[in-house]
């Protein structure tokens, strides 16, 4: 598969199969979301790899999410980014971390090489952003200035998604 087919043929799995991801496998999409490019090659991304159903409970008790689904995901992905990896600048709580935004656009980049590469592994994924950011830093002791904007649900598809309709070319290019 090229990536132009990943690209295309890449969907929102929200059922998994019972079957587990091997850590060599996790490490393999960790490992491409590595090699993004980012601001001043900062490289701010970081991630956890959930597994255990020990963790995957502890998430479920704290209701960590409100789609049932993410739990049952084989592999759950916190996706985090820290603002402070980007030289010269100071983080003043009282206005909006100048850092934020690229720290968020950075993690985005290496989150979009992970999904590529599951897909070309056979592995579906879904981005969810619906779920209590900071609780989820407190379980896990993550520093509080952590952006966790999205965890990545991770395993191989019990179900085919159909294609969402997309814009047009030029319904997204601004003339």
């Amino acid at each position: 598969m090229d990536v132009v087919d990943a690209i295309r043929s890449r969907r929102s799995v929200r059922k998994y199969q019972d079957r587990e991801v091997s850590k060599d496998v996790l490490l393999e999409l960790i490992d491409a979301a590595r090699l993004a490019p980012s601001g001043n090659n900062a490289q701010p991304w970081m991630f956890k790899i959930i597994t255990s159903a020990k963790e995957r409970k502890l998430l479920r008790k704290n209701k960590i999410f409100k789609q049932a689904f993410v739990y049952t995901a084989p592999a759950i992905i916190l996706c985090c980014s820290d603002p402070y990896k980007y030289p010269g600048e100071k983080f003043d709580e009282q206005y909006d971390h100048p850092n934020k935004l690229r720290a968020i656009r950075d993690l985005a980049i290496s989150s979009q090489n992970l999904v590529l590469r599951a897909t070309e592994l056979g592995l579906g994924t879904c981005y969810v952003g619906w779920m209590d950011k900071d609780k989820i830093k407190e379980l896990f002791n993550l520093p509080l200035y952590f952006i966790t904007p999205y965890v990545i649900t991770v395993g191989y598809p019990a179900e085919n998604p159909s294609e969402h309709k997309k814009k047009e070319l030029k319904d997204i290019l601004i003339k």
